[in-house]
């Protein structure tokens, strides 16, 4: 009888073994499991924290118009921190004429349409037979394009700069 008891025991042993072992690695599968899924979301939410946020754009530098009427004669732009300038291009560009001169103040945040008025220079475009007459000019940046109104000779267009 005891012999029947410790081999009982012992098989109840071996079993309830066995059945540990499979419930331990049930629970480190669904640990597992659930950890990856954790991890997988963490990774989510971490690329998701380093993407850079909206950079406010640099306006300044050379500008050129992109839907001119002819490749020969556009106009281009040239923005410094505080200063813009543009003027009428034509014999595919070996004759310049001052459109506008005048005051820029750039973005201070990423938004878009970034729009400002600028204020003729009347020092420097007071002698220049092409210039806008105008005291101030409206501009407005959106989508990697500056786009304004020109008018001459009672013909009003917008026109288009893209940065070179």
């Amino acid at each position: 009888m005891i012999l029947d008891a410790s081999i009982t025991y012992f098989h109840l042993g071996e079993s309830l073994k066995k059945s540990i072992s499979s419930l331990a690695l049930v629970a480190v599968l669904a640990l597992t499991a659930c950890g990856g899924a954790g991890s997988t979301a963490g990774a989510a939410s971490d690329s998701k924290t380093t993407q850079e946020a909206p950079k406010v754009p640099d306006l300044t530098g050379a500008w050129k118009q992109s839907n001119p009427n002819s490749e020969k004669s556009y106009q281009q732009a040239s923005i410094t921190a505080d200063k813009m300038t543009i003027e009428w291009v034509s014999d595919g560009g070996n004759t310049t004429s001052i459109y506008w001169v005048g005051t820029f103040a750039g973005p201070t945040s990423a938004s878009e349409p970034y729009t400002w008025t600028s204020q003729r220079d009347v020092d420097a475009t007071k002698s220049a037979l092409l210039a806008s007459s105008d005291a101030t000019k409206e501009f407005k940046y959106e989508g990697g394009s500056i786009s304004y109104k020109v008018s001459a000779l009672g013909t009003t267009t917008t026109v288009n700069l893209k940065k070179n």
